[in-house]
C-alpha cells in the first residue's frame, strides 16, 4: 500500500465537502466576491473545474509519455476562467462535478508504472505524477476557503494542515523570508512530536523551525499559522515573540510549486 489510497481518499471527500458547498449556493451567492480580489464566488469555481481539467491534462502525460501541458500558458488559463466565471449556480456545479469525474476516471486509468513519470505545471520544478494528487487537494483546500461561504481554515483536515506545512517548509523562500523562526504551539499530529528540536525537522512537524531567514520569530497553532502563510488570514493567531510587535507580512511562496527532490516512486507515506 503507498500514499496513493490515502490521497485518493482525502480527494473523494474533499471533492465532497466542495460540491455540498457549491450546491448551496444560488445566483446571487455565486456572484458576489471572493475572498480573492477581483475575484467573484463565480471565478473561484470555474478556476477549480479547470484546474481539474488541468490535472487530467498532466495524468495524460503521465500515462502517454507525450507531453502534455497543464495549462497552454497563462493566458490561456486566465481565459478560461473568465469564460465560465458568470454563468449561474446551476451551470457551475454541474461543471464542478463533471470535471471532477473526469479527473477521477484519469486517476483511474492510470496504470501503477506511471505515477513514477515527471511531469511538470506552469512552475517548475517537474515533479511525479502521483504529486498531482496532492497539487490537487492545496487547490482543493485553499481556494474551499477562498469562496467565503462558512469554510474556513479550521475546516481543514489535520493531514492537510500537516503535510502543507511540510510543503511550506521544503520550499521555504529563504533569501526572501520576512521571519526568523516559526514555533507551531501545538504539532499536527501529537505523537509527532519532538520537544526541544533544534531545527527545522526532515517531516515538517518539528515544534520549531529555524535559520529561515531575516525577522522576528512567530508563533501560533499550526493552522493559524498555515492561514497566515498562505494568505488565507490577515495573521489572526500568529503573534511575534517576544510580544510588542506586529506580526510580519508572510513570506512571497509559491503555493503552486512542489518540493525539488521528491521521491519518483509513490511513498508509503506523504509527509
Amino acid at each position: 500500500m503507498t500514499v496513493l489510497q490515502t490521497l485518493r481518499a482525502e480527494l473523494t471527500e474533499a471533492t465532497s465537502g466542495l460540491l455540498a458547498t457549491a450546491a448551496s449556493l444560488s445566483d446571487a451567492d455565486v456572484a458576489a466576491p471572493s475572498r480573492l480580489p477581483g475575484w467573484s464566488r463565480g471565478h473561484v469555481l470555474t478556476h477549480l473545474a479547470r484546474n481539474a481539467d488541468s490535472h487530467v491534462n498532466l495524468l495524460t502525460w503521465a500515462r502517454t509519455g507525450v507531453p502534455t501541458p497543464q495549462y497552454p500558458d497563462l493566458r490561456a488559463r486566465t481565459a478560461g476562467i473568465e469564460a465560465g466565471a458568470h454563468r449561474p449556480a446551476a451551470g457551475q456545479l454541474a461543471d464542478l462535478r463533471e470535471s471532477a469525474a473526469r479527473l477521477d476516471a484519469a486517476v483511474d486509468a492510470l496504470p501503477e508504472a506511471a505515477w513514477r513519470a515527471q511531469v511538470g505545471g506552469l512552475r517548475p520544478p517537474h515533479h511525479p505524477a502521483w504529486y498531482v494528487l496532492v497539487r490537487r487537494l492545496r487547490e482543493l483546500g485553499m481556494h474551499h476557503v477562498d469562496l467565503g461561504a462558512g469554510y474556513g481554515p479550521a475546516d481543514w483536515p489535520e493531514t492537510f494542515v500537516r503535510r502543507e506545512l511540510h510543503d511550506c517548509l521544503r520550499t521555504w523562500p529563504y533569501d526572501r523570508s520576512t521571519v526568523s523562526a516559526v514555533r507551531l504551539l501545538a504539532p499536527a499530529d501529537p505523537a509527532a512530536s519532538r520537544p526541544g528540536e533544534d531545527g527545522p525537522g526532515e517531516d515538517g512537524r518539528a515544534s520549531e523551525w529555524r535559520e529561515l531567514g531575516d525577522g522576528p520569530m512567530v508563533e501560533g497553532t499550526p493552522v493559524d499559522v498555515l492561514a497566515w502563510l498562505t494568505g488565507r488570514s490577515a495573521g489572526e493567531g500568529v503573534k511575534v515573540v517576544p510580544g510588542g510587535r506586529a506580526c510580519p507580512p508572510p513570506p512571497p511562496w509559491l503555493t503552486t510549486t512542489a518540493p525539488a527532490d521528491l521521491p519518483a516512486t509513490p511513498p508509503k507515506d506523504y509527509p
